[in-house]
């Protein structure tokens, strides 16, 4: 009986040593809201709250796809109708480092917007970024391993 009770206390002592000596088995991280939305800079926003953390510092990725219409705009705030637009896609991604505070992250990542291509408006016009959209939005927690999808998102400033 003795010898039981010496090897439980030993098999508990184990037990919290490892949870303690690798604080991310002890956690359930799990997104529990994720949204996104286009800045009036044209970059996208993901807002998130992560809960089930340990303590300390939490990393992310923000990884998507990005498609972005630039056109040019005359003093008068109108696009003539002419070729001068051009769409183009590429990805855009940020990351960060934020404090869980009581097992918990709420905090917000900016990418982008895709930088404007290399193209000339005719004189008395400026080349503006008229929409773009995100799509295959990812946001990771790098460090727990846990990955959440984000609902496309969209913004049109200037219709063209």
């Amino acid at each position: 009986m003795k010898y039981l009770k010496s090897l439980l206390v030993a098999t508990i002592a184990f037990v919290v040593a490892v949870v303690m000596a690798n604080p991310a088995a002890a956690v359930a991280a799990k997104f529990h809201s994720a949204t996104g939305s286009v800045n009036n800079a044209g970059s996208l926003v993901v807002s998130f709250d992560e809960r089930g953390l340990g303590n300390g510092n939490i990393d992310y990725t923000l990884d998507a796809d990005a498609t972005a219409l630039y056109a040019c705009i005359n003093g008068g705030g109108k696009h003539p109708q002419a070729a001068n637009k051009e769409s183009f896609e590429g990805s855009v991604t940020a990351g960060g480092s934020f404090e869980s505070k009581n097992g918990r992250v709420v905090a917000s990542l900016t990418a982008g917007p895709l930088e404007a291509p290399q193209f000339q408006c005719p004189k008395g016009q400026k080349r503006v970024l008229a929409a773009v959209t995100y799509t295959n939005i990812v946001l990771t927690d790098t460090t727990n391993g846990t990955s959440v999808s984000v609902a496309d998102t969209s913004r049109i400033f200037v219709n063209v």
